[in-house]
């Protein structure tokens, strides 16, 4: 799954664009690396958003298989770190 799809899919973002505003202004990363709003996620990664003022670190836990995922059950998809 694409990580702009990813994003909104397990509600880190309300919508997809915001997702690939967000990874055009190089504020995503992936497993510290820069990356484009293509990049395929794999469970394991860890995915991280820098904020104005704080940072926030989530591992993929599972990969959705619909568009979107209920904000209860977000739990099982990522991790806070």
């Amino acid at each position: 799954m694409r990580i702009d799809k990813f994003l909104n899919s397990v509600n880190i973002t309300k919508r997809r664009a915001v997702a690939s505003d967000m990874i055009n202004s190089s504020v995503v990363k992936v497993n510290n690396i820069t990356i484009k709003k293509a990049k395929d996620i794999k469970i394991g990664d860890i995915v991280t958003i820098t904020y104005l003022e704080n940072e926030k670190k989530y591992e993929v836990l599972q990969i959705p298989t619909g568009k979107s995922t209920p904000k209860s059950q977000q739990h099982l998809y990522i991790k806070e770190i």
